[in-house]
């Protein structure tokens, strides 16, 4: 536990709701993300893509894609946690998960589903034209 990262946040009211969001609509990227994410982080093993890197600071910035149902990740983009890595000082500061949008309304409000992805209640009609058109170009 000595050589062992910390967790801080950017936004840790705005990052938590965006977290019970995926917790209660997406279970499996909750699991993944809290069980085996979070303690490799916290190990000093950051996982994701590079995004950027700043020598002066001794930062670095990835994005860690969470599993995603593939017509979820089609309609709203994929649940993807935003981390910065401070090296020297072992802190990860955690600064987001997108989609932001749908997120922050799951948390709001309850979402209904259609044929199994969820819809947001400022644009239904635009989310379920989305999984139409793509449910029929899939056949």
């Amino acid at each position: 536990m000595k050589n062992s990262y910390i967790f801080e946040y950017l936004d840790e009211n705005d990052f938590r709701k965006k977290e019970r969001s995926v917790r209660k609509y997406n279970m499996l990227a909750y699991k993944k993300l809290t069980f085996s994410y979070y303690p490799e982080l916290r190990q000093g093993n950051f996982l994701g893509k590079e995004v950027s890197k700043n020598d002066k600071d001794k930062t670095i910035s990835y994005e860690l894609k969470l599993p995603t149902d593939e017509l979820f990740a089609k309609v709203h983009g994929e649940i993807t946690l935003h981390y910065t890595a401070y090296t020297e000082k072992k802190i990860i500061l955690l600064t987001n998960i997108t989609p932001e949008g749908i997120l922050d309304e799951g948390h709001r409000a309850e979402l209904s589903t259609y044929k199994g992805v969820m819809i947001s209640k400022t644009n239904p009609e635009k989310d379920m034209f989305k999984i139409n058109l793509l449910n029929m170009l899939d056949k």
